[in-house]
């Protein structure tokens, strides 16, 4: 929190200081989170209807979760999205889950969405990032999302695969903030 107040927001591409989280949820110019902002081009790049449809985000991080929810609820594309933030304390999640037809997953635990926890043609991005022990790889290790994407995807109408999905979403989008600040700066937008 020290760090995170101490950062100028003009300055803040990663959209983390409460002045402007506080203006993303009022709708206003700002930075956007770059995960949420990824995710976000995602569904505009893709043409994912998003008017009318439950979002069910799972996780309720300040990075993710909570941005994101607050991004998919407001007006407008992607957007108008009825939203429900699930946590890991969240009772019966499948039950919830299975009535979504975008769900967004970053609870950071390894293949936790299976099949049967969601519904035909959903939209399914995977946020999570684990690693997870495997004495066949070089390193001894493999990242691994939250969604089991062997068996999620063959339901699934869109699903983003980990590694290679959202990530580099992330980092483009935290790009285009950058530009972005530099604009502001010298006056250009």
């Amino acid at each position: 929190q020290k760090v995170i107040m101490a950062i100028d927001p003009s300055k803040d591409v990663d959209g983390f200081h409460p002045e402007n989280f506080g203006k993303m949820a009022l709708d206003m110019t700002t930075f956007i989170p770059a995960t949420p902002f990824g995710i976000l081009e995602l569904l505009e790049r893709y043409g994912v209807e998003t008017k009318g449809k439950h979002t069910v985000v799972i996780g309720r991080s300040h990075i993710v979760g909570r941005p994101m929810s607050i991004l998919m609820g407001r007006k407008g594309f992607p957007g108008n999205s009825t939203v429900t933030l699930t946590h890991s304390f969240t009772k019966n999640i499948a039950q919830i889950t299975t009535q979504a037809d975008i769900v967004i997953s970053a609870l950071g635990v390894p293949n936790y969405l299976k099949a049967e926890m969601v519904k035909d043609d959903a939209v399914i991005i995977d946020v999570g990032i684990t690693r997870v022990s495997d004495d066949t790889t070089e390193k001894g290790y493999k990242i691994t999302g939250d969604v089991d994407f062997e068996n999620v995807s063959k339901k699934a109408s869109y699903i983003t695969p980990v590694p290679g999905g959202v990530g580099p979403m992330t980092i483009a989008m935290l790009l285009k903030n950058t530009l972005l600040a530099r604009e502001q700066k010298r006056g250009l937008k």
